[in-house]
């Protein structure tokens, strides 16, 4: 089909291999397909061992399993990688001084840039957080960007997660599971490191400590428990950082700090990474039935006693609408043009947009603009008519809730199969650290694949598999 034509592979192209992949081609080529299928059941073992699962929500049979791991590795080079990182830190700077204008001066909503609507009908705008800047001005202490590839020097950002973005513990098992299965590859070919994460993260979350801190900050990680489908990243972390994992009972407000239980009484937290949900994160202040949050949080870090995050009310620039807006971000808190580019995007609460969505829905990629993990979304050139026409009455009954896109080339990646390689569609989620001092970019992410030829999603919720993510040494 020309399918396989239109899309672009990063290892191969028609007159040969790209040059990030020579080295791994030529180790490939001498490899016994027997032996790599054993290795890969030995790295389903080794994930199954460990607890590396997810779960699923919103189906009957929503048990655990496994993220299928892929292990032909993503490659990029060091010139491509630092395209991608200098993108990646100009728009993490541009979100974070977007987010600290909405909740202060709006600036940007007097200028007219972005439409006051936009963000007095967010539902993830917190009024609690106007007029309050957190310790050190940072509220995107960590986030992941999601970027697409579409040609040999075409990237683009398809979303931002700035609010709680998960996956970095798969990026480093990955890693892990890659040096033991395949020692000598990695003394052939010079790779970037990825361990320093855990290290990078307690430095980047202790630089956030409020001033009320004294002496080397105490960090937790909050998870709302064993039931969330990323437990296990949330237990992995704490543990990797050496810092405590608590849940919403372990804490409490205490002389005006936050303090967690410990055998020896309380102990106070300067900073906490949390993994709940802002609606659930303060029952005084939020959802009053939440059973995970603590009681009085908001007031503790209002009075600039804890540093809380990514900070509540981030979410605002998750949505999908914003998102069509952070060119337009970039430049009026930088001065500068995006160095990546966004996606095209049909903003459908807008008449003339909604109607172009509804006459090609066919060709489009419809999304919540909450939405995410690849829930509730159409993929048009691959629906049904039937799925078209119930999304069309979505799409009629509230507008405001969708954003569409043109549905993108992405590039493949070769994934291992019984036959040998065979390409399939890729993301990748680079994660960046911000303190108010520095952003630290960890060289590579988390590569998601589409498992299923042809397919587009490469949500784990949706069949989708990770793979190792390599950027090569200069």
């Amino acid at each position: 089909m020309t399918e396989k034509k239109c899309h672009f592979d990063e290892m191969r192209l028609t007159d040969g291999v790209r040059s990030p992949y020579a080295a791994y081609d030529t180790w490939f080529a001498n490899q016994d397909n027997a032996r790599l299928s054993t290795k890969s059941e030995e790295a389903e073992a080794f994930f199954r061992r460990t607890g590396i699962t997810f779960n699923v929500y919103g189906q009957a049979d929503a048990e655990e399993r496994l993220i299928p791991f892929d292990l032909v590795p993503r490659i990029l080079s060091a010139r491509e990688w630092t395209k991608l990182s200098k993108g990646i830190e100009q728009r993490v700077r541009a979100i974070n001084a977007f987010l600290y204008d909405i909740y202060n001066r709006q600036e940007i909503l007097r200028a007219g840039v972005i439409p006051k609507e936009l963000i007095a009908q967010n539902d993830a705008f917190l009024p609690q957080m106007m007029g309050f800047a957190p310790p050190g001005n940072v509220y995107t202490h960590i986030v992941g960007t999601d970027i697409v590839r579409t040609g040999e020097d075409e990237f683009y950002v398809l979303e931002d997660n700035a609010r709680t973005p998960s996956g970095v513990s798969y990026m480093l098992e990955n890693r892990e599971t890659m040096l033991q299965m395949f020692p000598e590859l990695f003394s052939q070919i010079k790779v970037q490191p990825v361990s320093d994460y855990p290290k990078s993260l307690r430095r980047s979350l202790a630089a956030c400590a409020p001033a009320s801190c004294e002496g080397r900050p105490c960090v937790g990680v909050l998870t709302p428990g064993i039931y969330n489908s990323a437990y296990f990243e949330h237990s992995f972390l704490a543990d990797q950082m050496g810092v405590e994992l608590v849940e919403g009972h372990d804490l409490r407000v205490r002389d005006g700090r936050i303090a967690m239980r410990t055998t020896r009484g309380y102990r106070n937290i300067d900073v906490l990474y949390r993994r709940v949900d802002d609606e659930f994160l303060d029952p005084l202040t939020f959802n009053p039935q939440s059973m995970l949050g603590v009681p009085g949080i908001m007031d503790v870090y209002r009075a600039g006693n804890i540093t809380i995050a990514n900070a509540p009310g981030t979410g605002v620039a998750d949505d999908k609408a914003i998102y069509s807006y952070v060119p337009d971000i970039v430049q009026f808190y930088t001065g500068e043009k995006a160095i990546l580019k966004n996606v095209e995007t049909y903003r459908c609460s807008e008449p003339d947009m909604l109607r172009y969505v509804l006459d090609n829905l066919a060709d489009l990629v419809v999304k919540e603009v909450h939405g995410s993990g690849g829930y509730g979304m159409l993929v048009g050139p691959a629906a049904s008519k039937k799925e078209i026409a119930a999304f069309t009455d979505k799409l009629k009954a509230n507008p405001g809730n969708y954003i569409a896109q043109p549905t993108l080339s992405l590039s493949t990646v070769p994934i291992f199969t019984e036959k040998g390689l065979a390409p399939r569609h890729v993301d990748l989620r680079p994660f960046a650290l911000m303190s108010p001092d520095r952003i630290d970019i960890t060289p590579g992410g988390l590569t998601r694949v589409a498992l299923t030829e042809g397919s587009l999603v490469v949500n784990s919720s949706q069949g989708g598999g990770t793979k190792d993510t390599w950027i090569l040494e200069d």
